[in-house]
Formats: C-alpha cells, structure tokens, sequence
C-alpha cells in the first residue's frame, strides 16, 4: 500500500484528491496538510511514502517543503502539483527534489498513475512539459549545483549526444529511434549520465543541461 499525503491550502482541492485516491485499494491517505510548514510536520510524524503537494501556500511554501523533505526525510517522494502548466516555482520545486510534476486539471487516472510512479522513484513529468517548463525558466547558464557536473567532459560523447537529447524533450523510446539503438541501450546509457552528473532523475538531468550550457533556451526539439 502506498502512503500519502495531501498538501494543499484549499480544502476543496485536498478533499477531491482524497476521493481520487482514498477507494483505491492501492492507497490510504495518512493525512491532509493546509500550508507547506504542516506538511513537514506532519511528513516527520506519519511517514508517508508520497506526498501530493501544492506548490503556493501560505507560511512555508510548497517548494521550501519540498526542500525541507528532500533533504530530511528522503525516502519520501514529492509531486507536486501547481494551477498552471508553466509555473516557475515548479522547476524550482524539481531543483529542490520534487520527484514529479502535475497541473491541477488532470484527470483522477493520471493523478494515480503519477503517484504510482514516483512511489517507485522515477520522475512523473511528460517530457516535452518538462523541456518547455525549463526552457522558459532557466534562462542562462549558471555556477552548476552539486548534482551538476562540473564538465561534461567526464561523459562519452554517446552519452552527451544522448543527454542532449534528453534536454530536448525527446523519451527514450525516441532517442533509440534517432541513434538506431534499443530502448534498454538507452536505459543504460541514461542511468550512467545519472551517475556521472550525480542527479537523481530525469528533471534534475534536464536541469543540469540548461544550467550547463549544453541546451541554450528555445533550442530544445518539440
């Protein structure tokens, strides 16, 4: 059973999602939070194994939240979900450690079926939403963060060509179409720019190419 738990400052909003998920066996709803600051508390208390977390509320915000869980509690997996499809503070919350992404006008089989899939620490962002997202909110390179590599250097130049068009919002499906090879060669192939970069996942891969200069704003396919 997967655990959650709902962050969101309107009421309405916390009980529809709690209807979604509450009759699906596969669930149980631990608990509702109406700011960011609850949400860790009660995060710290209940230990859930997901949290749906809103990312503008009122005293600690959905991304500092995130931030706090990610680096107290990291066995606990945050997605995120926002009012708009292009909202800044969601790639903020993706940087922070948010494991995936949803607007608030999907429908209940795709709130299960991200939730499910950031239970199992993969990223739940579709990857062109993703790649816009990031394009219009990373502008410039910048000094990258930790999990960022220092160079790309350090990768072959498969994995760069491959990292490249990750950025650009292409799934792997797609990149084993371009390069001729099969989807599990590319799963590979990811997994060790994810070890190389020292990111978690997809949308801290992405991140770190926008942040690198490997992808400049408005050069990303789709």
């Amino acid at each position: 059973m997967i655990r959650v738990l709902i962050a969101d400052d309107q009421p309405l909003v916390r009980r529809g999602l709690a209807l979604i998920l509450g009759p699906d066996p596969e669930f149980e709803v631990v608990g509702e939070a109406e700011d960011g600051a609850r949400a860790v508390a009660l995060a710290r208390e209940l230990r859930p194994d997901v949290v749906v977390m809103d990312i503008r509320m009122p005293v600690l915000d959905g991304v500092q939240a995130t931030e706090e869980l990610a680096r107290t509690l990291p066995s606990t997996r945050v997605l995120a979900l926002s009012t708009f499809d292009m909202d800044e503070y969601v790639v903020a919350a993706l940087r922070a450690g948010a494991y995936g992404f949803l607007p608030k006008d999907i429908s209940p089989e795709e709130l299960i079926a991200a939730v499910r899939i950031v239970h199992t620490g993969e990223a739940a962002v579709a990857p062109r939403l993703l790649t816009r997202l990031i394009s219009a909110y990373v502008r410039t390179p910048v000094r990258p963060r930790s999990w960022a590599a220092e160079t790309p250097a350090d990768l072959t130049p498969r994995e760069l060509e491959i990292w490249r068009l990750l950025a650009g919002g292409r799934g792997n499906a797609e990149i084993a179409l371009d390069l001729d090879i099969s989807v599990s060669t590319v799963k590979n192939h990811i997994t060790g720019i994810f070890g190389k970069l020292g990111v978690r996942d997809r949308a801290q891969a992405v991140i770190a190419a926008y942040e690198s200069g490997l992808v400049e704003a408005g050069c990303a396919s789709g």
